[in-house]
Formats: structure tokens, C-alpha cells, sequence
């Protein structure tokens, strides 16, 4: 199953902040065209991104999949293009189990670095970043990995049980 979801209010508060109306406003990500590969993610609040600046979006969204698929985020075309914008870690990866992880149900943020020489402006609503949904393989041989996800962001470095 391939879905998206708002967090929980009660996470939002925690990563974002108490306001119900923001909160109801949030789009889930959705495809611009039917031929579309990638689901565009749009930003719950203003920010201008100064030049040489990074920011990390917070999205109030999670994301849902099949144990053998992955969500990558991209940059949107047009961002990069026209100004000089890109995700500062080049592609975002998100694993299947980090769906609702106990750190942060899952809730995953855009980071996007200006590179550019003029403010860009981010309003709310405006589409940051784009996410495809891909299947991968794993190898024949693989040993059995028992470790689970823990927690959000970094999270495959921290031990799991």
C-alpha cells in the first residue's frame, strides 16, 4: 500500500506548532498531471531563503509503502532551474519503516539550500520538492537484518532492537 497521511495533530504541535487551522490546511502530496512521476510536496509556511541559507520545510506529512519500495525526494525542476535552489542532501531517501516511527511518526522535512544570488520566497501552499515511489532489489545472499528503526531522522546509525 502506497499512501500519505497528515501527522497527528499532538506531533504537529511538537514539530511545527499549535495551530489547528494550518494544520487542517495541509495538502497531502499529489501528482500535477496524470502522466506525472512525482508527487509534489508543498511548504506549511512562509519562509524567504536568503542566499548561501539552508532551511529545513516542515511538511506535516508521513508517508506509507510496501516493505520493498523507497520515497525519493528530488528537487522540483523549476526550483533548481530559475533559482538555484536544491535539497541540501541532493535526493532525500525514506524508508518503508520509517513510516510511523516512535521519534516522529514519520514526519519528514525538506531541506532546501539557496545557491543562488536573490531571496527566494516560499509561501505557503507553493510546491518545494517532488517524491517518487521505487521498488528495489536486494541481493540473493543478504544476511537477515533483525534490526528495527527506532526513531526518525539518522536513525539507522542509532541500535535498534
Amino acid at each position: 500500500m502506497r499512501k500519505f497521511y497528515k501527522i497527528s495533530y499532538e506531533q504537529f504541535k511538537k514539530d511545527v506548532c499549535d495551530d489547528k487551522e494550518l494544520y487542517e490546511s495541509i495538502e497531502l502530496p499529489k501528482r500535477s498531471t496524470s502522466k506525472s512521476a512525482g508527487y509534489d510536496i508543498r511548504s506549511i509556511e512562509e519562509y524567504t531563503l536568503k542566499p548561501g541559507e539552508s532551511h529545513a520545510f516542515k511538511t506535516g506529512v508521513k508517508v506509507e509503502m510496501n516493505d520493498d519500495e523507497v520515497f525519493f525526494i528530488f528537487d522540483r525542476s523549476s526550483v533548481g532551474f530559475k533559482y538555484d535552489v536544491c535539497l541540501s542532501n541532493s535526493v532525500g531517501v525514506i524508508d518503508a519503516d520509517f513510516y510511523n516511527n516512535e521519534e516522529n511518526e514519520g514526519h519528514f522535512a525538506i531541506k532546501l539550500i539557496n545557491h543562488g544570488t536573490k531571496d527566494f520566497e516560499v509561501k505557503v501552499g507553493d510546491r518545494i520538492a517532488q517524491g517518487i515511489f521505487v521498488k528495489f532489489l536486494t541481493v540473493d545472499d543478504e544476511d537477515k537484518n533483525i534490526k528495527k528503526r527506532k526513531g526518525g531522522i539518522g536513525s539507522t546509525n542509532k541500535e535498534g532492537k
